[in-house]
């Protein structure tokens, strides 16, 4: 265990310019870290109504330890929901709900003897449909999950699922549902109601992006039978590492912090972050930790993942890279080496194998915290997702109410691809692309926010997409997927600086009904893309939408062919 936890903390950085600002933050750190275990909400704010918020969701600092406690009673409801012959288990949320989840999809695999584990986080009715004819419906145990139980996407999916099991089980149906939020949400009420096999009732205290280690994290991690003892005791190696009696030096979430926060300030807010394939899911959780707690009040740290990595020139002084590497894991250790030799701050970090997933996980949150204290913001609360939820509310009422979302005329379309913009002089949609991409400045950002099937199906095109627009403009790129994005994020393209340059891209699809609602998911998504749109256009951002309307393949190869020519 020894080696295992020199290991963990093995870590280094070549900053650079950056390394004097470090050293003298990391002198304070311990008062920061000892601040941040006393639960001082002061050390981020002064305002009440922050502070409030804050103490409420610092649960996570201790999760591991309770959750510990737990690890026999889902060990066994696992082994009842084996014995019974589940063959999937079909996680369904959004968010912080979602993506911890989706990492341990990703990164363990399949288990032997154990039911397939799938994550379901989208709207986009393809991909619904896609995953329904994967599962085996009879032999899938559905997990809902929302910590505050009213989240639209979830309770959508959870009530076209039970639609779809009571087909065949009737009232049984619910032996087939597992809830996981907080006390007291209408999900809880609900799932008393329709008996479900279990409802977790996770701490309250815990906010979503936070709770990969609760309940949110350890129940679909235990059905799926990963060894959730494990990572738990890993995870509090991890703890015991990162608490105040460690020189802030020495602490691994300290140390990342402090570098995080140092580097935003002096302009290397682009956190762009280097992961073997097998960890690639692990770079989303970071997006929406960082997005989401940091983008606010006009600041924040802009994650950048999922990105290859080029040659140190297509880079601007913008960025400061965290290189992420597995014992085991192929690596990408010679291209890394020539963002260093270039003079490009790197931070490199060491995992011993992938059941310490659970410790990065925290020495992350902490890094998140520390840095949002350097920041000056408050990492624990997402002010501007709630915008966009509520315009896809008023679209949604307005779809009731007259049949059809309040939708804009296009300013182009040509060749099946309608592009909508405010001011847009140009004789294409191309050219009018070209034009809104060139905005982006040096130290900027341009961010696809692509309202299609996650699935994977048009992953390399729209990857070859961002690589085009970094190589001509050098400038950072991020792509999300709608509407998993809003709830990561889309806190930082609202609350965040004025730096980023958007991109909305959506698409028609075969719809499929919601049980109980007057609208569709292709409704929804549709309502959930407008009601972004709003938000952004709302607060100046400079935002274009592109409506794939024929086959979303052409179309985005239309697309690609469109940014080949950008200069």
């Amino acid at each position: 265990m020894q080696s295992d936890i020199h290991l963990m903390v093995q870590s280094r950085a070549a900053l650079r310019k950056l390394e004097p600002a470090v050293q003298r933050r990391l002198e304070d750190a311990a008062h920061i870290v000892e601040r941040i275990w006393a639960r001082d909400a002061s050390l981020w704010k002064d305002e009440p109504s922050h502070q409030k918020i804050i103490r409420n969701r610092l649960g996570w600092l201790d999760i591991a330890g309770k959750m510990r406690e737990r690890v026999d009673e889902l060990k066994a409801l696992a082994h009842e929901v084996w014995s019974e012959g589940f063959r999937d288990v079909l996680l369904l949320g959004m968010g912080g709900s979602s993506l911890c989840v989706e990492v341990f999809r990703q990164v363990y695999g399949p288990q032997p003897n154990a039911p397939r584990l799938w994550v379901l986080d989208t709207t986009h009715p393809d991909t619904i449909r896609r995953l329904e004819k994967q599962i085996d419906l009879e032999r899938t145990l559905f997990i809902v999950s929302s910590k505050a139980g009213t989240t639209t996407e979830t309770r959508s999916f959870e009530a076209y699922f039970l639609d779809q099991v009571r087909k065949h089980r009737g009232e049984e149906a619910g032996r087939q549902f597992i809830a996981i939020t907080d006390p007291d949400t209408p999900l809880a009420a609900f799932a008393r109601e329709q008996h479900y096999r279990h409802l977790f009732l996770n701490p309250p205290d815990i906010g979503g992006r936070y709770s990969g280690l609760s309940y949110f994290g350890q129940v679909p991690a235990a059905l799926a039978g990963i060894d959730i003892a494990r990572m738990l005791d890993q995870a509090e190696v991890m703890i015991q590492a990162c608490k105040p009696h460690v020189p802030a030096q020495e602490n691994p979430g300290a140390w990342l912090g402090v570098i995080m926060g140092e580097a935003a300030l002096a302009g290397r807010d682009k956190l762009t972050i280097i992961v073997p394939p097998q960890l690639a899911s692990f770079g989303l959780w970071v997006e929406q930790l960082l997005a989401e707690s940091t983008g606010k009040e006009g600041k924040g740290i802009v994650p950048i993942a999922g990105e290859e990595v080029g040659p140190p020139d297509v880079y601007g002084d913008d960025r400061l890279f965290v290189y992420l590497t597995v014992e085991g894991a192929h690596g990408l250790d010679d291209r890394v080496a020539a963002l260093e030799e270039a003079g490009h701050p790197v931070v490199y970090l060491h995992m011993p194998g992938i059941s310490w997933i659970g410790a990065e996980f925290y020495r992350w949150e902490i890094a998140t915290a520390v840095a949002g204290a350097i920041l000056g913001i408050n990492p624990f609360d997402e002010p501007n997702v709630a915008e966009s939820k509520e315009n896809t509310r008023k679209a949604l009422e307005r779809y009731t109410a007259e049949g059809r979302l309040p939708e804009e005329e296009p300013a182009l379309v040509a060749n099946g691809v309608a592009l909508y913009g405010q001011g847009v002089q140009a004789d294409s949609w191309e050219e009018a692309l070209r034009a809104h991409l060139r905005q982006a400045r040096p130290g900027e950002y341009v961010a696809f926010m692509a309202y299609l099937d996650s699935a994977g199906l048009y992953e390399d095109t729209l990857q070859a997409i961002r690589l085009k627009v970094r190589e001509a403009l050098r400038v950072a790129t991020t792509l999300g997927y709608g509407p998993r994005f809003l709830h990561s994020t889309g806190q930082l393209h609202k609350g965040g600086p004025d730096s980023g340059v958007f991109v909305q891209i959506t698409d028609g699809a075969e719809d499929l009904p919601i049980p109980g609602k007057p609208y569709t998911f292709g409704t929804l998504i549709a309502a959930q893309a407008l009601g972004d749109l709003q938000s952004l256009r709302a607060r100046g951002r400079r935002v274009i939408r592109l409506h794939l309307k024929r086959d979303t393949t052409e179309g985005l190869e239309r697309v690609l062919r469109a940014v080949e020519d950008l200069k």
